[in-house]
């Protein structure tokens, strides 16, 4: 069986190129992060799924949920993943551009989960720590894990420190 990520991998690239020529890279990605989300919803899981419903429906319903949000070039992108009976993709597709825009702009998010909770000079330290090892620009998220004993993990793309 194909791997989800090999197929959205066709999309991603062709969203990330319509999006950087159109500058509307922050746009693009934004939108396509909340159609990941809504994806996971059961109600409209169950849409995508429906088999009365046909491919245009289901498109001009994700694209309707987005509403004014929805960047210019979505619709199309919609339609086509729609008529491939592809939609389930979406949040593989969300994260394929997010790697292509943070590549083209030299930044990589980098995530902490710690047992505890990191003060905002350990967080701006891990920071520059990373972005010399990575060289490149991080943008740091992080969390507390009580499953942790102790420590931090520590994820940059396919990156991971314990």
């Amino acid at each position: 069986m194909i791997e989800p990520t090999t197929l959205a991998r066709p999309y991603a690239r062709a969203a990330f190129e319509h999006a950087r020529a159109a500058d509307a890279l922050s746009a693009w990605q934004g939108a396509l992060e909340q159609l990941a989300m809504m994806t996971s919803e059961p109600r409209v899981s169950a849409l995508l799924r429906d088999p009365n419903k046909t491919a245009d429906q289901r498109a001009t319903a994700l694209e309707g949920l987005l509403g004014e949000d929805a960047p210019a070039g979505m619709a199309n992108l919609l339609a086509i993943m729609s008529d491939n009976d592809r939609l389930a993709l979406l949040p593989e597709v969300a994260g394929l551009f997010q790697q292509l825009k943070q590549a083209v702009e030299s930044t990589v998010a980098v995530h902490v989960a710690s047992a505890f909770a990191l003060s905002d000079e350990e967080q701006s330290q891990l920071a520059q720590t990373m972005e010399a090892r990575l060289a490149r620009s991080v943008t740091l998220t992080s969390e507390t894990d009580p499953s942790l004993l102790g420590g931090a993990l520590i994820r940059a793309d396919d990156l991971v420190i314990d």
